[in-house]
């Protein structure tokens, strides 16, 4: 019998990522140069399927913070408003299957760079509501 070393936590609120800092840089710059890309860049279908799963796998945590700030303002808020909007069509866009495209991997970028966006408005208004 092999006993694990592992241990599982239970953390359905997300608690333990959000104190973890997301890496921002290194995905700013791959969205950067996603969204440069032109006809003539020749990537291989595999390729931009890794580079689609990255984007992926990066908007859902930029997601998860964006929820977690916007929850912290007031029901009211015109700002949480529209960050309940763009989590809405974040969750529609993610939920579209991955293709091995240079269309797909733009607009994983595009959204990236949206939630990016919606997480600093939301934290001015949060420095702003202190």
């Amino acid at each position: 019998m092999h006993a694990s070393s592992h241990t599982v936590l239970h953390d359905p609120d997300g608690l333990i990522e959000a104190g973890l800092p997301i890496d921002r840089e290194p995905y700013e710059s791959l969205v950067k140069a996603v969204l440069a890309w032109t006809d003539q860049d020749t990537l291989t279908a595999r390729d931009l399927e890794q580079i689609s799963l990255q984007l992926t796998g990066h908007a859902r945590a930029v997601a998860s913070d964006v929820r977690r700030r916007a929850a912290q303002l007031p029901k009211d808020s015109g700002t949480r408003a529209l960050a309940d909007v763009v989590l809405r069509e974040a969750e529609g866009r993610l939920s579209v299957p991955i293709e091995g495209t240079v269309r797909c991997v733009q607009n994983r970028a595009r959204l990236v760079r949206a939630l990016y966006e919606r997480l600093d408005r939301l934290d001015v208004a949060l420095t702003q509501a202190k």
